[in-house]
């Protein structure tokens, strides 16, 4: 196996560091806000007939209100498994996880859970799917259905209230997933790869939606992708995980200027972003391959790298 080891930029030579003075100034607010989750030591192992798998190691990490933090990593960083913890569908073996200051001990209405995969109520509209969650938390039906009919005009789904859920675009049905997590007003929004289904053109759009929800409301996001372009166009800080298990490898600060639009794909602080995170990637997969390798190749390896 000849694999070629990942040349990484020495501290001296960051490009992605480089902050515009905006971009400074745009920090230091953002750093002055509330801390919103606090992730200590986190650590999860999964116990199965082959052994204890570590999918989670001594993550940490704060978040502040109104940030908008995307994680990325190779597969089988933990991810996902990372952003279920979180929203308190899986328990941690380690560690804790604090919202705003209080113990995860399971899901809640202060999280919003968004899927990849579409899990709308088949049987119900699209309004009826915003209004569920409301009236199961005690919300009366009028009022309930005021509140989905607002979340809905704010998507641009107006004229599919009364539709039901096959007769929606993929993009159409995420958008009703997103404002049925944010219709209880959670303190924040924890997405799982929730465009990674769609086609390219959705996709963008789905993002600017996004986007124009996100500075419209008071709302904190998590977004999990394993596009590097979409966390950086999206992203305030990107958390990198390395592979098998997953650590926190860095934690970037985008240096590219809000507001964004698609024409900040080539500019110089986008494409420095994009290959710090690449390098990272490949610098994660190379250590997990070098690890894998039995002695004798592993020596053999390495002594191609030295030469």
């Amino acid at each position: 196996m000849d694999i070629k080891k990942p040349k990484l930029f020495t501290n001296a030579d960051l490009p992605h560091l480089r902050q515009s003075p905006q971009v400074r100034a745009y920090f230091d607010v953002l750093k002055s806000r509330d801390v919103i989750l606090e992730v200590k030591d986190v650590g999860k192992k999964f116990d199965s007939r082959q052994g204890n798998t570590e999918a989670l190691r001594n993550i940490s990490f704060q978040t502040h209100q109104r940030e908008f933090l995307c994680v990325v990593g190779p597969s089988g960083s933990g991810k996902s498994t990372l952003v279920r913890i979180v929203a308190g569908l899986e328990e941690e073996t380690s560690g804790e996880i604090l919202l705003e200051g209080k113990p995860v001990t399971g899901p809640g209405r202060d999280r919003g859970m968004v899927f990849q995969a579409y899990t709308l109520f088949p049987w119900l509209t699209v309004k009826k799917n915003v209004m569920f969650g409301l009236e199961i938390n005690g919300m009366g039906r009028r009022k309930a259905e005021a509140q989905a009919l607002r979340w809905l005009h704010l998507v641009g789904l107006d004229k599919f209230v009364d539709a039901y859920p096959h007769q929606l675009s993929g993009g159409m049905k995420q958008r009703v997933a997103i404002v049925r997590a944010l219709a209880n007003q959670p303190q924040m929004l924890l997405m799982d790869e929730p465009f990674g289904a769609l086609d390219a053109q959705t996709r963008a759009r789905m993002q600017a939606h996004l986007m124009e929800i996100w500075q419209a409301i008071d709302i904190t996001v998590l977004f999990i992708t394993h596009d590097l372009d979409e966390a950086i166009y999206l992203a305030d800080r990107i958390l990198v995980l390395s592979a098998h298990p997953g650590e926190v490898m860095e934690l970037i600060e985008v240096p590219v200027p809000r507001p964004r639009s698609p024409s900040q794909f080539i500019s110089e602080e986008f494409l420095a972003t994009k290959m710090r995170l690449e390098e990272l990637i490949y610098q994660s997969v190379y250590d997990e391959e070098i690890d894998e390798l039995p002695i004798g190749e592993l020596g053999a390896t390495l002594s191609r790298d030295d030469s």
